[in-house]
């Protein structure tokens, strides 16, 4: 591993719409609303940039009244959070925020990290990852006075729906619970941050929630989702699918099939034999969404489509009005959430390529 590929000047990160710092300029750190640096030797101006791109937490100096000599950095990929981090000094972390609602992967560039794991701690050195969900589990950390990390936080939300997207469920929290230490010098999953990290560094600007912004965020959770998975013993791509019952798989076929026609959930409950109540129990047990959300994701899918790839002819209020959307603005809000993008910009783009 080299670190100097994680060695960011600044020219590649724009600052992201939710105000939270990135690198946009050489050596400079900025924000709408924190104008940071991207050096500090100030405990409350450290804490201030981690609060923004971490989370809430407790910070304290392995030696006491030490000062820090922190390297901040930070760029937006989609709503992933990348960072370029260290405190420049020995430090011991806790009392992460679960409120947040927040997923950490820490990969140590230098120096090492001691991670609360299972039974026992572990420690991250050069290469290596540790995923924790700090949002459904307890953690704690200590770096030593060289550590140098560069660390992704990713919103729980995401890595839900990043799971319902490809694999039709969401995984319960034998997932999420699971401290894991991955990756390694020469591992793929190594190669991609360092293929992330060039990405935002080259691209000049790069607004976070453009499209390539979202590609990145989708590899980097997609990935990152088979790595935990495998690592805790869950099988994405069968286990969760096969394991539903006969009534779940048969309402998936329906709403799929009848998802422009929207049928209710009473209804799809009754064709397949059940009560709707015992559907989307069945549903939040084995998908770990509901019905609702279910139908919500293929329509959405079936109206990307048809953006693609309908005569030029076909306006987009037409075509959402096929897919019985009439509340053009909210559609806007749901399509940019999902896709990283308005339908007019899916529109345009397909277009364009004619």
């Amino acid at each position: 591993m080299q670190e100097e590929a994680f060695n960011w000047n600044g020219s590649g990160a724009s600052a992201p719409t939710d105000g939270s710092p990135s690198a946009t300029g050489p050596g400079r750190s900025h924000s709408t609303d924190w104008p940071g640096r991207s050096h500090s030797t100030d405990w409350d101006e450290v804490q201030e940039f981690c609060k923004t791109v971490y989370m809430p937490y407790r910070v304290r100096p392995l030696e006491p009244l030490s000062r820090p000599d922190a390297t901040m950095f930070s760029a937006k990929a989609g709503r992933v959070t990348m960072t370029r981090f260290s405190y420049g000094t020995g430090i011991h972390l806790d009392q992460f925020d679960p409120d947040a609602g927040n997923i950490l992967v820490l990969t140590t560039l230098r120096g090492a990290l001691n991670h609360k794991y299972d039974s026992h701690p572990t420690t991250t050195r050069a290469g290596e990852s540790l995923v924790v969900d700090c949002s459904r589990t307890d953690y704690w950390l200590d770096g030593d006075p060289d550590h140098m990390q560069v660390n992704l936080t990713i919103p729980h939300r995401v890595m839900e729906e990043t799971a319902e997207r490809w694999f039709s469920f969401v995984p319960d929290d034998r997932l999420w619970t699971r401290r894991l230490k991955f990756g390694g010098p020469h591992s793929p999953w190594l190669r991609l941050l360092e293929y992330a990290a060039q990405a935002l560094n080259r691209l000049t600007p790069m607004p976070g929630d453009g499209v390539l912004g979202r590609h990145l965020e989708e590899i980097i959770c997609l990935e990152l989702l088979r790595e935990w998975a495998a690592g805790a013993g869950i099988h994405l791509d069968q286990g969760a699918r096969t394991a539903a019952p006969s009534y779940v798989r048969r309402a998936e076929e329906i709403l799929e099939a009848e998802a422009r026609e929207a049928p209710t959930i009473g209804e799809v409950a009754r064709r397949v034999g059940v009560s709707a109540r015992t559907l989307s129990g069945g549903f939040r047990r084995f998908r770990g969404i509901t019905p609702r959300d279910f139908l919500a994701a293929r329509r959405l899918e079936g109206l990307r489509a048809d953006l693609e790839t309908a005569p030029a002819d076909r306006t987009i209020a037409h075509i959402a009005s096929d897919w019985g959307f009439t509340n053009f603005g909210a559609l806007a809000g749901l399509y940019r959430e999902r896709y990283g993008e308005l339908p007019s910009h899916t529109r345009a783009r397909a277009r364009a390529v004619r």
